[in-house]
Formats: structure tokens, sequence, C-alpha cells
């Protein structure tokens, strides 16, 4: 079975065309000393490529080195000589400074500089290092919401990767130990949520509904069931350290769905539902990484999965704290 990128094109087994040798001219490679660019002589040039080089080679330095605001200066310089056509290299100073941006506690300049990205994004590729660094930013300033949200949208497209799925399921579990999931809504909130606009409060009672304790363990239940699905798939094409990290994560998986401990009929139900897009010939379709953002089509989280996952109605007969109960029992 052969999905995802792994089979290979025809004219790889091609015959070699017949080449005619071409003498070439004598060159003489230019010799650099080690962090040459860090030298002040380095930015005695009116070209304007090698001052870019030079700022982006400091600022990267910078990083490594572990000063970020040394790093976020030197992007912010290189930023200036960047040409409008040389879109990569922009996009890669703009996500460091994000970056650099997030070490420094500037949370605003970092999700400014995200928003930045989010307009120039042309591919899947672009939406796919975006949402990455939106998930870093919101976990390291501890916004939970917004970082699964992210990952459900990496969910979303990019559909057979099962690292998104992991990382959502343990993000959810994290959520669970930490105890910051949020019970039923409470009376002063009710009523200041009828005071506003009905679709505030509507928004509201739905994000209070996503972020309730069972609905956060049916969501790791589901991630982690979706991860050992996938995993079990593509371990079929894998080996040496790839197969290596694949089988670890199947055993963190299923120790993590033993802690959640759903029942029997729940797993079922939640497979059924998680496994109904996962026909090779189907993934191969819906197979969309690099794709450009004007034809790609991505379904939305809840749509394509957990309205379907909420109506299987698991939740009536298990739970969190059934689960809980069961355990203790």
């Amino acid at each position: 079975m052969e999905i995802l990128g792994s089979t290979f094109d025809d004219s790889v087994f091609s015959e070699a065309r017949d080449r005619v040798p071409v003498t070439l001219c004598d060159y003489n490679a230019k010799l650099c000393e080690p962090q040459w660019f860090c030298d002040c002589a380095a930015l005695d040039t009116d070209d304007s490529l090698e001052k870019q080089k030079v700022f982006k080679f400091r600022g990267d330095l910078a990083v490594r080195q572990g000063d970020y605001q040394k790093a976020l200066d030197a992007y912010s310089s290189c930023l200036e000589w960047i040409a409008d056509n040389n879109l990569t290299i922009r996009r890669d100073v703009l996500e460091g400074m994000a970056r650099c941006c997030t070490r420094l506690g500037q949370r605003d300049r970092a999700l400014e500089l995200a928003d930045l990205l989010s307009k120039e994004a042309s591919n899947t590729c672009h939406l796919t290092s975006l949402l990455l660094l939106k998930v870093t930013i919101y976990q390291h300033f501890g916004d939970t919401g917004s970082k699964m949200s992210s990952l459900q949208q990496l969910c979303s497209l990019l559909p057979f990767n099962p690292w998104h799925w992991y990382n959502l399921g343990q993000t959810c579990l994290q959520l669970l130990d930490s105890n910051q999931t949020t019970g039923s809504c409470s009376p002063q909130r009710c009523e200041s949520s009828e005071e506003q606009n009905d679709r505030e409060a509507e928004e509201q009672q739905e994000e209070a509904a996503e972020l309730s304790e069972d609905r956060i363990w049916l969501k790791a239940c589901t991630s982690f069931i979706r991860t050992r699905l996938l995993l079990r798939i593509l371990r079929q094409q894998q080996s040496s350290f790839v197969l290596q990290r694949s089988e670890n994560a199947l055993q963190t998986t299923d120790e993590a769905l033993k802690q959640l401990n759903p029942k029997e009929t729940t797993l079922k139900a939640l497979a059924e539902v998680m496994s109904e897009d996962l026909i090779p010939e189907k993934m191969r379709e819906d197979y969309q990484d690099g794709e450009s953002l004007a034809t790609v089509c991505v379904q939305n989280f809840r749509e394509r999965w957990w309205s379907k996952v909420l109506l299987t109605g698991v939740l009536q007969t298990d739970g969190h704290h059934q689960a809980q109960m069961d355990t203790n029992s």
C-alpha cells in the first residue's frame, strides 16, 4: 500500500539523456573565516544582498546562543534589506522575529508577526509553518484554548499526519491533569452573557462547553485513537529509526488511553468515526501537502470529525468522571 507521497515518479527510472561535456572556466572559491559576518567590516559593502546575509547570519547565531534581543535586532535590520520578491527569506526572518518576541515575553508583537505571515501565506506549507508557530506562541504563554484551536486546524489541514493528532491528545491530557477545564456556566457569567449580543453569548457558551472536563476527555480519547489508527497504517511502510519512533508513540498512546480509561463501547464507537476516511484511495486524494491555498479544500475540524463524535452519544454513557470511578473501583 503506497500512500502519502511514498511512490516514485516514473522519471526516476528513465534512461539518462546523453549530455555534451562542457568545459568549465576557472573558479576561485571565496574563503570565509568562521563567524566572518560578526566582523564590522562585513557591512562595508553597497550590496544589499550581502547586508541581508550578514544580518540574517547574525540573527541565527544569536538565537543559537540564546540572546533573543540581539537576534531580534539583527532580524529587524535584515528585513530592511530583503528584496520584495524574496518571499522565502522574508518569511524565514519574520518567523524568527516572532519566535524571539515569544522568548522575550512580547506576546502581542509575536501574534502581530504571525498575522503578517498569515496574510502572505500562499500554500499549505506556509500555513503549516504558521500554525506550528502559533502553537509555540500559545504554549509559551499558557493559552491552552488557542493552542488546541491551532492544533485542530493542523489536523484539518493534514488529516493523515499522526503527530498533530498526538500533540492534540497530549494537550488535552495535560489540561485534564492540570484541572484547568471549566465546569458548567456560573449564574454571574450566564447573567452577563444574557446582557450581551446573542451571538457573542452563544460563542462564549460554546467555548465554555468545549473546555468542559468531559469534552476535553472525549477529545483526548478521540485524538489518541486517531493517532493509533494512523500509526498502525503508516508503520507498514517504515523502517529503522522512523519505525522505532512510531512504535514508541504507539506505546505512549496506549498508555494514555489506559489512563483515560474509556469503555470498550466508547473505543469502538470512536474508532468507527475516526477511521471513516482512512481508505488508501481517499488518503491519496486528500493528501494536499504543498498545494496552493487557492485550490486546496480544508474541511472544518468540527464538521469533519467532532460533530460526528458528539453524535455517537458516548458522553451520555461514559466520561471523565465515570472513567475515574471505574478506575478507582
